[in-house]
Order: structure tokens, then sequence, then C-alpha cells
């Protein structure tokens, strides 16, 4: 998630003498802003890399993980009904069977089975925000499902909220501590004082109603905005509607999110045309060719390379 002008930050402010380990999964999506820093670095072939590749026992009792790996490698997932198993496939024939199955499994299938809560433990992750089965409109689909706005709820910049609605903060806001991507619930809305209180895991933050841009509808999100953020389920629509968007990093990523349970919903047929994308749109940077020594010159000793098993978790 880091990306180049961030890099450029942490390595200033390093001092001479300290050393720096990178942690990360260069097959997710890259970094929101621009380059792709963990993939260059390694692609440089000039700092010493570990994989790690193998999934242990205990780890390979959980078809999300296992299923993981499948994508990631290019392959199917395995889509039959095991019991016990943490992972699913919904198949809906169109977009509006999907949002139908969609709504179901959220409101009272994965609740009734798992005993999850449907807003504070599910989340919708899409591929893109437009489309009957994208971001937008599945907020509004799932707010009337989960949480009907009541008699005092507050429209402002095409949402409408209601107290008990989970939101995103979607600015980098320094000043109340809240940042792009946060998740909260709605816990008062004061008419009189054109204020709507928000809690970001138990931290209270007060927006005036002329401030709510800040904030949007979070029952749904793209896969785009999860990355960094796990949760305790994930539902990800899959349709050839979203056929721009559909590819194996931004499926994994998604995948990746759920930490008990992943239920996909839609059609085989976009599920196989993500596995099967496996070419990211190439970024450009001069990160690579520097640390290759065609541009600044770095002081780096030769490269070395190991694979090593992978714990569970």
């Amino acid at each position: 998630m880091v990306d180049v002008p961030l890099m450029r930050a942490l390595l200033r402010a390093l001092p001479t003498e300290a050393a720096l380990l990178l942690v990360g999964d260069v097959d997710q999506l890259p970094s929101v802003g621009p380059g792709q820093v963990l993939a260059d670095i390694i692609g440089s072939g000039t700092l010493p890399v570990v994989r790690l590749t193998e999934v242990f026992r205990q780890a390979a009792t959980s078809q999300v993980i296992v299923n993981a790996h499948r994508i990631n490698a290019g392959r199917m997932p395995e889509l039959a009904a095991v019991e016990g198993s943490d992972f699913f496939f919904v198949e809906a024939a169109d977009p509006e069977e999907g949002v139908r199955k969609l709504l179901a499994v959220v409101k009272t299938r994965i609740p009734a089975r798992f005993g999850l809560d449907p807003i504070r433990d599910i989340q919708v992750l899409c591929p893109m925000n437009r489309g009957g089965l994208g971001a937008r409109s599945l907020n509004i689909a799932l707010q009337q499902a989960l949480n009907p706005p009541g008699e005092v709820r507050v429209e402002r910049f095409g949402w409408s909220y209601g107290v008990g609605d989970k939101v995103m903060q979607v600015t980098n806001d320094y000043d109340r501590d809240v940042y792009n991507g946060d998740l909260g619930m709605v816990t008062a809305i004061d008419p009189e004082e054109a204020e709507l209180v928000v809690s970001f895991e138990g931290r209270t933050v007060v927006y005036g109603f002329g401030e709510l841009d800040e904030l949007v509808l979070a029952y749904a999100t793209t896969i785009h905005k999860s990355q960094g953020s796990e949760y305790p389920a994930v539902v990800i629509p899959l349709t050839t509607q979203h056929y721009t968007m559909l590819a194996r990093n931004l499926l994994y990523t998604g995948v990746t999110r759920g930490k008990r349970l992943v239920v996909l919903v839609g059609q085989r047929r976009a599920l196989a045309i993500a596995v099967r994308n496996g070419s990211a749109r190439r970024r450009w940077s001069k990160l690579g060719e520097w640390l290759g020594g065609a541009g600044v010159p770095i002081n780096l000793q030769p490269a070395s390379s190991h694979s090593v098993p992978m714990p569970s978790g």
C-alpha cells in the first residue's frame, strides 16, 4: 500500500544506522498512490528477498486460505459445498438475481448460520462503484434492508443517514484524527444543532451537517477501499457487469480481507475471467532502475532469494 512519495518520506526520516524490513504481499493490488514500491524492490534483484510459499497443515483447513492461494496461482477456487467450510459460492444468473441473493445472504443466511451481526461483522466488497451490483446501489439496498431511515435522519450529498448506519470516512481529517477508509457507526443525530455523531471503534467524532461530504454509507465498499483492512465476513459480488475490473489481484485482495468467512455471489464465468486475468496494468517509476544501478548509485549487498514455508494466518 506504500506509494513512492510515502516511501521517500519514510526513507528520508530513517537514521543512517537503521535497518529497514519490509513485509507485504506483492500479489495484492498496488498502492492507490503512484508507483509499485514493493514490486519494484523485489523485481530489481538487488535486495535480499524471502517469499513465503507453503501453507501449513493448520492453515490448510481453511478454504479461504487454500482458495486464496489457488486464485493467486491462476486456478479456480474449490466451489463444492463442504460441511464446516468458510468459503462459499452462491450462483446468480444475472445482476438482478445477484442483488436479491446478496441481500438474503447478508441479512438472513450468514447471521442465522454463523451468528454474525449483519452490519458490524459483514462487509460487502465490490469490484466497482457503478452498476446494480456496484457499491453505491448496494449501499442503498442494504441500508433499506438492514437499517431503514427513520424519522430522525439527515440527507446530504446524495446520502441519507440515520442512527445505526455504517459509514466510512473518505478523506484524511487530521484535526479529528480520522482517515480515509476508517469505518464507524452513526450513534446520534441532533437536528437542532445540525450535528451527526459517529463512533469509530469507541471514539466519538462530531460532524456538522455541512461536513457530511467526508462520509459515505459503508454497508458496501470497493475492494480498492478495503486494502489494509480485514473483516469477520466478506461478501463479494462478481458478474460480467464488472468486466472492466475483473482481475486476479483484485479478486485475491478481496478474498484475503475475510478473517472467518468469504462468500462469492454471482456468475462462474465472471469468476473465471477474474482468475485468468493475471495481467495487471504496468506502472512506471524510476525506482527499479535506480535500485539496479542505472540511476542513483546505491551501495547494496548482492541479492539473495529464498523460498521458505508460510506460517498459518
